[in-house]
């Protein structure tokens, strides 16, 4: 559907704005503008400075250099409260709908029509939302609960609540990432109806399909930096790619490079884990994948791909609704994180908040998982202590105090007390989601020393990771997965970040 009205009018500008967290530089003299009636697309790999960015227009982050100009005067959102109240509203993933209210008591949430006594006018209300949704083109019974519709239809109400209540701009921040593709494709015509009104998105999103079918104009981010801004006809994903990977595509090939001889199969022992056609309800289908004794299995794919959701199935923390999983051979139905343990599966989740128990020192967060076997029937503090201290000289804790409280270590340190606490009792399968998210360079490459360590006692490694250069330069063979499909299964052989990324 193109849309035909120039864009001439400004409705929201940046001015080199700089934002810095202590000494780093999150954002780094960026421009940009918004026009009237318009889907501005931002894109960029992690760190790329989106959520930075995204966070000073909703009025998260007010301590930035440069200006801000909103209808053609000079402003600064002091809380996300202010942004909202003179016209920017941002929608992110977790939606804010309350489920077992009404569509119409969502959409009139906190400013329901009454009468002279106070009283909710019920009557008003669901006459009003039903004329207003139908305005934005969604045909919903505003008197069932919000909860009794999918995903889609939820988003597409939150949306008609953030316009509803005077939102001059919307902000989408990834909302495609939990959506079935028929749902994405009605949140499409959904925006694109909005466009036709003039209403003005602007749209963050790592699927770049979704942004060449919706965009007018797309910006480029690239370490906190403005590379590009481009109207859709002049861009393709490959364009896109390549704008956001910039100079570095043939630098980084030296540290994708791993010996070749690592990639052969008869380099691995046999088949340790495996799925066949495993699958989970809006979050992944059809998933096969394999992992041999001494392999490590990357798993690459956006935000939304379903990478988490698998992870969670294989460890029993989630429960698969079809498919296998197979050990050494043989079906497991694995029914907890328990079963996973007792199976020799461990897991480091992407979140090291739900790994970590602080407040407690480091020496207990490393013996927890495996107590029982420690100790038996009696508590030594002496034995865990000991245990403790020859795993954190194993991977490297420092300081290398098992007394320290955890919160106190960095998060790389943090992590590789996690990463101690799975070697209590040699796992058979490790299970690694996101090990280096946060990490500077250094800690990164501490944890993905352990990583090769592991892989060269004959553990059978599966590596998750959104950045392309922790699964290229430590993988033996790679999934791609898409929006809950695997799109490629590959050897990691003269593979490119480029590849991955169209793949993804």
């Amino acid at each position: 559907m193109a849309h035909t009205k120039p864009f001439d009018d400004i409705i929201l500008e940046l001015r080199n704005i700089t934002q810095r967290f202590g000494g780093v530089v999150a954002l780094d003299n960026v421009s940009f503008n918004l026009q009237r009636g318009e889907i501005h697309s931002i894109v960029g790999e992690n760190g790329a400075g989106k959520s930075t960015l995204i966070k000073i227009l909703s009025g998260v982050h007010t301590q930035y250099e440069g200006e801000m100009h909103f209808h053609g005067s000079p402003v600064r959102f002091h809380s996300p409260a202010d942004a909202k109240a003179k016209g920017i509203g941002t929608i992110y993933q977790e939606l804010s709908i309350v489920p077992s209210l009404s569509v119409a008591e969502n959409l009139f949430l906190g400013r329901q029509p009454v009468n002279k006594l106070g009283i909710v006018n019920w009557r008003q209300m669901y006459r009003e939302a039903q004329t207003y949704l139908a305005e934005l083109g969604v045909q919903l019974d505003v008197k069932r609960p919000m909860g009794s519709y999918a995903l889609g239809e939820q988003q597409m109400v939150e949306v008609a609540r953030v316009l509803f209540s005077g939102a001059d701009v919307i902000i989408l921040d990834e909302p495609t990432s939990a959506l079935s593709p028929p749902e994405a494709e009605r949140l499409f015509e959904f925006m694109m109806r909005l466009r036709a009104q003039y209403k003005t998105m602007i749209f963050i999103t790592h699927f770049l399909e979704d942004v060449m079918r919706v965009s007018d104009r797309i910006t480029v981010l690239k370490n906190g930096q403005h590379v590009t801004t481009v109207p859709k006809s002049e861009a393709s994903k490959s364009f896109l790619i390549q704008q956001m990977i910039g100079g570095e595509a043939e630098t980084l090939m030296a540290s994708y490079t791993i010996q070749s001889d690592a990639h052969a199969a008869d380099s691995h022992g046999e088949i340790v884990f495996e799925t066949n056609r495993l699958s989970k309800s809006r979050q992944f289908s059809g998933v096969n994948l394999s992992v041999r004794a001494g392999e490590v299995l990357g798993v690459y794919g956006f935000m939304g791909a379903g990478k988490t959701a698998l992870a969670n199935c294989l460890f029993g923390y989630e429960q698969p609704d079809a498919g296998e999983i197979k050990l050494q051979g043989k079906p497991v139905r694995i029914k907890s994180s328990t079963v996973a343990r007792k199976m020799g599966i461990a897991y480091v989740p992407n979140d090291r908040k739900l790994s970590i128990f602080p407040g407690k020192e480091v020496y207990k967060n490393i013996t927890i998982t495996y107590l029982d076997r420690i100790l038996g029937q009696i508590l030594s503090k002496s034995k865990e202590v000991q245990v403790a201290e020859e795993k954190i000289k194993q991977v490297g804790v420092y300081p290398p105090d098992p007394m320290i409280d955890i919160a106190h270590l960095s998060g790389g340190n943090q992590q590789k007390a996690i990463l101690a606490k799975w070697l209590v009792k040699t796992p058979q399968v490790l299970i690694l989601n996101e090990p280096t998210r946060g990490m500077d360079v250094g800690a990164k490459d501490d944890v993905l020393q352990l990583v090769r360590q592991f892989k060269q006692q004959g553990m059978a490694i599966v590596l998750i990771s959104s950045e392309p250069e922790i699964v290229l330069g430590n993988s033996d063979r790679i999934v791609v997965m898409s929006k809950g499909q695997v799109t490629q299964t590959v050897g990691n052989v003269d593979l490119t970040k480029e590849q991955l990324m169209q793949w993804a």
